[in-house]
């Protein structure tokens, strides 16, 4: 992989006047050549405004954004907004739904050499394992084809950067992870960088190489998912990206955690089941296949936990779970 930044923002600003404001403030990133980067949030946080900067769809306020080092233009620099090298992939596909899927693809390249056409439209779906649906309306396809074919389209005429707006908001979750596979295969073995916008945090713990962290607009962490999984610097990122407990520094001095600090969070995968621990009674056990999560209580504080052996423990019934690890904010 070329370590090479292929995007840069210094100190982005692009506000809309509603109450309260929204939009992005004050960011500057950097994103490598032929990597994935995640742009993660809740809803409204900012995130599909910053794919639009980035892209050349909107201008900022202020700050500068640049390709390659050079100035990214904006809708009033370019006749058609968007920067040549991107292709952005929106949540609604923009695709001819009435149209077969080889016409949608297809229909972006020139005619000049029409066997060539031919040829790079089938590559194209082939890659992406949508081959065999090429006579099929994009109207009579599920969310996930639909989504691939959209992505073909961006594909096709060979851009340097894709864009992908909540790419998996459409699609079954028996599909995504297959996606999610399509998505690294396009970046390794197409050399592109993809950026993708996402409320679902496991998007970006499965797929990303750098993950960015957005809340209200400002950009509040990043890094590999690994590490701001593990080692968050903030309480917000903690939350959006794990199934955390949080308590208060009086619960958790309850159940032997003594913190000066307001928020004590506990992965439910810190808490240990042993003999040391302290004696919990079951609220529930709820069954999530090869895991079961326990709902605890000690004196009036409620954890949830993670028990590998499904059925082990029984909703009633008490515990001896052991603390093991906790992060203070």
């Amino acid at each position: 992989m070329i370590n090479q930044p292929a995007i840069e923002l210094k100190q982005v600003t692009k506000l809309y006047s509603t109450q309260p404001l929204s939009g992005v403030e004050s960011i500057s990133l950097t994103i490598q050549q032929g990597t994935i980067t995640v742009i993660a949030g809740a809803s409204g946080s900012g995130k599909s405004t910053l794919i639009k900067l980035i892209s050349g769809l909107m201008s900022p306020d202020s700050g500068e954004v640049y390709y390659q080092g050079k100035h990214v233009a904006g809708p009033s620099e370019k006749l058609i907004p968007g920067h040549d090298a991107m292709k952005t992939v929106a949540q609604d596909f923009n695709l001819n739904i009435y149209a077969k899927v080889y016409d949608n693809i297809a229909g972006l390249l020139s005619n000049t050499d029409l066997k060539g056409k031919q040829r790079k439209t089938f590559e194209v779906m082939e890659f992406l394992k949508i081959d065999h649906l090429a006579q099929k309306r994009a109207v009579d396809l599920s969310g996930g084809e639909q989504q691939r074919v959209a992505i073909a389209r961006a594909i096709i005429t060979g851009p340097e950067v894709l864009l992908l707006d909540e790419p998996f908001s459409q699609v079954d979750a028996m599909f995504k992870n297959e996606l999610r596979a399509d998505i690294r295969r396009m970046a390794t073995y197409l050399g592109i960088t993809v950026i993708l916008v996402s409320h679902d945090p496991l998007d970006g713990l499965s797929l990303a190489d750098n993950m960015v962290i957005i809340k209200d607009g400002k950009l509040i962490e990043e890094g590999n998912p690994f590490y701001l999984y593990d080692h968050p610097k903030k309480l917000y990122t903690a939350t959006l990206l794990t199934n955390c407990n949080v308590l208060s520094k009086e619960d958790a001095a309850t159940v032997g955690i003594f913190s000066e600090k307001d928020n004590i969070v506990i992965y439910p995968e810190w808490i240990v089941f042993n003999d040391r621990g302290l004696n919990f009674y079951i609220k529930e056990c709820l069954f999530k296949g090869f895991y079961e999560e326990l709902v605890l209580e000690y004196e009036g504080v409620v954890l949830r936990a993670l028990s590998q052996s499904p059925g082990r423990y029984k909703k009633g019934h008490w515990i001896q779970a052991e603390l093991t690890r906790f992060y203070d904010y």
